[in-house]
C-alpha cells in the first residue's frame, strides 16, 4: 500500500474505487473506514470510494449503515474465480442475497460485479465471463433500479450484455484488456489476470467501445499489484497470482492502446477525440457514481506530452525489499502532468 498509493496520481487518476478483496476481506464498515484513513494518510489528494466485500456478514441493516457512512458500493466475487475470492458468493447468490440486493437498490449505492462464473464443464466453448452473463440479466430483471457495474469487461459478449440492460447497468474497461490477448496472458506472468484477456476480436470490440461515446462504458483500471517475486519466481506447485499492475501509467496505457489500434486499422484517427477520452476516462464514471460533474465543477485536468518517456520495468520500495513489475515495460508512452 505504501509503495502503490503514491503512484495513483502518476497514472492520471484522482478518484479510485477501492476493492475490498484483501486478506482478510473488508466486510465491515469500520474496516472500510480504517482502510480509507490509511490511504488518505499516504496520499490525501486522491478521492477514495470505499466498498464492502459481499459476504454472509453483509445484511440489509449493514447496507443501511454503510450508505449513511458514505460507503460507495459492495463488491461481489463468485467463489474461487480470482485473487482472494475464497469467501465469495455461492452459485445461488441471487436467492441467497436477494434481501441485500434490495437494500443496495433502496439505499442507492453500487453493486460491483466480478463477472465470471466458476464450475462450467471443460467442454463448453465459452469463457467464465460469458457464463456469468445470464446471471447479470436475471439480477437486472429482478432489481431494475439497482446500479450495477460489470467490472473489467473482457469479451464482446459482455459489452452486448451491458448494452441490453437498462441505464442502471454499466461496464468498466481496463487499460490492459485493450492491448493484451489470451496468448499474452498465457506466456507472460505479468500479463496474467482475471478475467483472462480473450481473442483479438474481443480486444478490438473493447477498443471500439472506448471511443464510441456510449456512457455505459468507462475506465476502471483493475490495477492489481503483486510482489515481482510472486509473479516470476514461483516455487513448484504454486500458481501465479492473477493481476496486471498498470496504475503508474493507467491513462497513458489507454492512449497507447488506442494509438496501436489506429495503426492496425481498428480505429480511424478522428474517432479518438479529447471529448471521447474525457467521457471514457472521467465524465461517464463520475456521473454513474453521482460525483460532482467535472464539466461544471472544473477539477484538475491531465496534460499528455511526448517527451520520449518509456515505462520502467518495475517500481521498488526505498529499501529495495519490495518490487512490483509493471505491464508493458520499455514501451514508449506520453509523459503526464496535472494542470490545476
Amino acid at each position: 500500500m505504501e509503495l502503490v498509493v503514491p503512484q495513483i496520481l502518476n497514472g492520471g487518476v484522482d478518484t479510485v474505487f477501492v476493492m475490498p478483496n484483501l486478506q482478510p476481506p473488508i466486510t465491515s464498515i469500520a474496516k472500510a473506514l480504517d482502510y480509507q484513513s490509511c490511504l488518505r494518510a499516504i496520499e490525501p489528494k486522491v478521492h477514495y470510494l470505499m466498498s464492502l466485500y459481499l459476504h454472509p456478514s453483509i445484511t440489509p441493516e449493514v447496507i443501511a449503515e454503510a450508505a449513511a457512512a458514505g460507503i460507495a458500493g459492495v463488491k461481489m466475487y463468485p467463489q474461487g474465480v480470482t485473487t482472494n475470492s475464497e469467501s465469495g458468493v455461492p452459485a445461488d447468490f441471487l436467492k441467497a442475497y436477494s434481501p441485500v440486493f434490495a437494500a443496495i437498490e433502496q439505499h442507492d449505492i453500487v453493486l460491483n460485479l466480478h463477472g465470471e462464473w466458476p464450475g462450467r464443464p471443460p467442454s463448453d466453448d465459452i469463457s467464465l465471463e460469458e457464463a456469468f452473463l445470464p446471471e447479470l440479466k436475471k439480477l437486472h430483471e429482478k432489481f431494475p433500479r439497482l446500479r450495477c457495474v460489470l467490472e473489467h469487461c473482457s469479451t464482446a459478449a459482455a459489452l452486448d450484455a451491458v448494452r441490453a440492460c437498462g441505464p442502471s447497468v454499466v461496464g468498466t474497461i481496463t487499460a490492459h484488456h485493450l492491448y493484451l490477448t489470451g496468448d499474452d496472458s498465457q506466456t507472460d506472468p505479468l500479463a496474467f489476470c482475471k478475467p483472462i484477456p480473450k481473442k483479438p476480436s474481443d480486444r478490438d470490440a473493447l477498443i471500439k467501445a472506448v471511443c464510441s461515446g456510449d456512457p455505459k462504458f468507462f475506465f476502471g483500471s483493475d490495477s492489481a499489484p503483486h510482489p515481482l517475486a510472486s509473479k516470476t519466481k514461483i516455487e513448484s506447485g504454486q500458481a501465479v497470482p492473477a493481476g496486471v499492475f498498470t496504475q503508474p501509467f493507467a491513462s497513458q496505457l489507454v492512449i497507447l492502446a488506442l494509438e496501436e489500434a489506429i495503426g492496425r486499422g481498428v480505429l480511424e484517427e478522428d474517432e479518438v477525440t479529447q471529448d471521447r477520452l474525457e467521457q471514457f476516462l472521467s465524465r461517464s464514471g463520475r456521473r454513474f457514481y453521482k460525483l460532482p460533474d467535472p464539466v461544471t465543477e472544473g477539477p484538475p485536468k491531465i496534460v499528455l506530452e511526448r517527451k520520449g518517456e518509456t515505462i520502467p520495468t518495475s517500481i521498488k520500495s526505498a529499501d529495495g525489499t519490495l518490487e512490483i513489475g509493471l505491464s508493458r515495460s520499455n514501451a514508449p508512452v506520453f509523459s503526464l502532468s496535472w494542470l490545476t
